[in-house]
């Protein structure tokens, strides 16, 4: 395959798959190879005497050695330096607003349903990760299982500074603002209703498209996200693999002072190095980034009559050894029809083993028509009742049967089968909607005795 390169500001990138979709590869879990350089990339071998360029081969390995062959995962990197240059004597610092699992709050009671107004910006410079806000998290970090859910809030880019989480692999959901994810794998750009998974020990750094950006996280301490089973439905809907896009190689050279920043065990370190990490010029192997257009999501839904579980609208789910109980699914509300008959088609009053935690990435969600806003999140935790208030109730129960279509609508949920604890930031912040359990009190008491509707 011939390959050609472009070079812009010391940055230098894959063009051989450019195309209807430039600069990135499709499908899910794939095994890729991509070079920035002509012959960059071992044919034949992944760890040859000489690598051409004189590069450092080093592999990333996002599972044990012996994972069974359709769970192993790993990337071959071909790299200016190898990674052990890249870091040197750390210091601890702090992230205030950052928090890891187990993290527990005496003071705060995290038994509730809870709502917030978007977080607004600080005063001060912030980039993606010092103005990272935690919302809750939920498990132990120590242990590999859980998760936590963060706001971000940047109104700068990290141009000199790079990160990486050994904790977990990052789920970032625009809201507002568009971002450009430099990786170690190639460059992603990012808008709203897109969504981008970052790999646990990837090395990657957050600019800005826009003047500001804000959005979600999901930080998942277990088993990476993987596309649930659809079981009877067969091979097609839902999200489907050839719609997951991940990036040619690119690499940066630069040859000046960088910070690279390191979670690990809840703690964040920073390493002062002579040059960018982003330095790996080709690449192998199927433990990448990827991104992912929730506008290609096919939804399936009941058309006779009942609404079907939420799950139906999973995109994404991070599995336990117990089967069909998730350490995380991510599962959105897109447009869509609802022709359901005889049926009370919004979400149903329910409580729920699962955590669920709810964001507003635009338009109006059905369950709540006033109060849940754009950039807006909410939390019901386990076995916390919750469903929909009082107008959508009333105009559920009396509206005609005909199909309807949901427009100006995409909510999403990060769900856990473990208890969110919400951080002193999350209970304590302005935007916290502290009469969001009034939007309930206006359902009456409808019984009388009697058969019928009223």
């Amino acid at each position: 395959m011939n390959r050609q390169s472009t070079i812009e500001s010391g940055v230098v990138r894959d063009t051989s798959s450019k195309g209807t979709v430039p600069w990135y590869m499709p499908g899910f879990g794939n095994d890729f190879e991509t070079e920035s350089l002509p012959g960059a990339l071992p044919q034949g071998r992944n760890s040859p005497q000489r690598v051409n360029y004189g590069l450092y081969a080093e592999q990333l390995s996002g599972s044990p050695f012996t994972a069974p062959r359709g769970k192993n995962e790993r990337s071959w990197l071909y790299r200016i330096r190898p990674s052990v240059r890249h870091v040197g004597r750390f210091r601890k610092v702090d992230i205030p607003l950052w928090k890891t699992a187990p993290h527990v709050v005496e003071d705060v009671i995290s038994l509730g349903q809870y709502r917030w107004d978007p977080v607004e910006f600080p005063g001060e410079p912030v980039n993606f990760l010092t103005g990272m806000r935690t919302v809750t998290t939920a498990g132990d970090v120590h242990t590999q299982v859980g998760m936590a859910s963060h706001v971000y809030l940047a109104n700068e880019s990290m141009d000199d500074d790079y990160m990486y989480s050994a904790d977990s692999e990052l789920l970032v959901v625009p809201q507002d603002g568009r971002l450009e994810i430099f990786t170690e794998f190639g460059i992603i750009e990012l808008e709203p209703l897109e969504v981008c998974i970052l790999p646990r020990g990837m090395v990657f750094k957050v600019g800005l498209l826009d003047d500001t950006a804000r959005g979600f996280v999901c930080e998942n301490y277990g088993a990476r996200f993987t596309l649930p089973g659809r079981g009877p439905i067969g091979a097609n809907c839902l999200a489907n693999p050839r719609d997951f896009k991940t990036p040619v190689a690119a690499f940066e050279d630069k040859e000046s002072p960088c910070r690279i920043w390191i979670k690990w065990c809840g703690a964040f370190h920073v390493s002062e190095i002579g040059h960018s990490p982003l330095d790996v010029v080709a690449w192998h192997g199927n433990y990448a980034p990827f991104k992912y257009d929730l506008r290609t999501y096919s939804p399936v839904g009941a058309i006779s009559f009942d609404h079907p579980d939420p799950s139906i609208y999973t995109v994404l789910t991070a599995p336990t050894a117990e089967e069909g109980t998730a350490n995380i699914d991510f599962v959105i509300f897109p447009e869509r029809w609802l022709p359901q008959e005889d049926t009370f088609r919004p979400p149903w009053y329910h409580k729920n083993i699962m955590s669920e935690f709810m964001g507003n990435i635009y338009g109006v969600y059905d369950a709540k028509p006033e109060g849940f806003v754009p950039g807006g999140i909410s939390l019901h935790n386990c076995m916390l009742p919750h469903g929909p208030d009082r107008d959508a109730f009333e105009k559920a129960t009396t509206e005609s049967w005909d199909p309807v279509k949901l427009t100006n609508t995409m909510s999403f949920m990060f769900e856990t089968r473990f208890p969110q604890q919400l951080t002193r930031f999350s209970a304590e912040t302005a935007a916290l909607q502290k009469d969001y359990a009034d939007c309930w009190s206006g359902l009456e008491r409808k019984f009388d005795g009697t058969p019928g509707l009223k």
